[in-house]
């Protein structure tokens, strides 16, 4: 690992903004960042080293960033979104027993070990990546409520079974230490709040601002830390201590100066670099040696949509419910897991990957189709 190596991987990253520069394509950044590692890793000029100790310790400090973005951004002080917390909950059941019954039929007709696997994967949605985009569309937040408490349920579920299902014979191990990081986060949150009431909190903020100190960042970062060590120590992934850390900041309402602090590490250097390693650690020439692995992705793809339709039973509109069946960070989240454990069949991360840019591309057209008036 070189400062070289390290000027390059920023420099490609920079495809991410530039496909994602044209709004009405509604191409999220990461996208252009996994192409980027694409050509410059494994599949074609072979110019970085995924495997490289240092590149891949950066690389899962970029993953708990920015799962730890993504859980400060789920809404889940939002009255309009608690009101109906009950039907998002039962829209997501839905889609869960769905999703585990098609994931069932995968794993029988493609003979892989991950039924599992493939059952999460097409239960999960992706509130960083539907929401942003309905956003756009400047939606009444009120008219989707139920669809943003059912995509948070099924993130926070997702994120929470995805590494008990990477490798089952980890599962008793990694269980305990998503219990551990679980009662880490609710204690964590409990005294945030009790130190609010006291105004320790806001004393801790204006002298932090005041002195250019960044401490709620220094903070951030040390729980971060201690929560992946906890995850390190008992197999689980960074991702869940980065996610569960986002969702206690969340819950509390972090500070603007925060938010914006952890925004720009994140997505201006460790995330997009995260995100390079992903695409350069993935091999698309085994599509080509496996064809049956573009075959498995289209079978999640279309799994997927069929799963989050189930969510129709509990009066998620259909345009609403095809939207919610966007993916990628749990899929991208599997690869990277696949590829530290090496659970993975070759191309099968990349089939995985193949069928999550299909619920990309289903999600958006489906989001753009909300504004219109859907019948009852």
């Amino acid at each position: 690992m070189t400062f070289t190596t390290l000027a390059l991987i920023v420099t490609v990253g920079m495809l991410g903004p530039l496909l994602a520069a044209r709004k009405s394509w509604r191409v999220p950044v990461v996208i252009g960042e996994l192409l980027a590692g694409v050509v410059i890793g494994k599949t074609a000029l072979n110019w970085i080293d995924p495997e490289d100790a240092t590149l891949a310790f950066l690389a899962d400090t970029g993953f708990g960033l920015t799962m730890l973005v993504i859980g400060s951004q789920v809404p889940v002080r939002d009255r309009e979104v608690r009101a109906v917390i009950g039907r998002g909950f039962l829209g997501a059941i839905a889609v869960g027993i769905v999703g585990a019954v098609l994931g069932t039929l995968i794993w029988l007709w493609f003979g892989t070990e991950h039924a599992a696997l493939y059952g999460v994967l097409l239960s999960s949605s992706s509130a960083a990546l539907v929401l942003p985009i309905l956003q756009s569309l400047n939606i009444d937040q009120g008219k989707i409520a139920q669809l943003i408490a059912q995509i948070a349920i099924a993130d926070i579920a997702c994120i929470a079974a995805l590494p008990l299902v990477i490798v089952p014979s980890r599962a008793p191990v990694a269980a305990l230490g998503a219990v551990a990081i679980g009662v880490f986060a609710v204690m964590l949150t409990l005294a945030v709040r009790f130190a609010g009431r006291r105004g320790w909190t806001r004393r801790l903020h204006r002298f932090s601002e005041s002195r250019e100190f960044a401490l709620e960042m220094r903070i951030s970062v040390l729980i971060l830390c201690l929560l992946a060590a906890i995850a390190q120590a008992t197999h689980v992934s960074v991702m869940l201590a980065g996610f569960a850390l986002g969702l206690v900041l969340a819950s509390i309402g972090q500070p603007r100066r925060l938010a914006r602090q952890l925004f720009g590490v994140t997505e201006g250097f460790l995330g997009p670099l995260f995100f390079v390693w992903l695409g350069a650690s993935i091999n698309l020439r085994d599509l080509a040696e496996h064809p049956d692995k573009i075959l498995l992705g289209l079978a999640l793809a279309t799994g997927a949509v069929v799963a989050h339709l189930a969510a129709r039973a509990f009066g998620l509109p259909w345009m609403q419910a095809i939207s919610s069946s966007g993916q990628l960070g749990i899929p991208i989240a599997a690869v990277a897991l696949g590829i530290e454990t090496s659970a993975l069949a070759p191309g099968e991360g990349a089939g995985i990957l193949f069928g999550a840019l299909i619920t990309v591309a289903v999600s958006a057209f489906a989001a753009g189709r909300v504004r219109v008036p859907e019948p009852r």
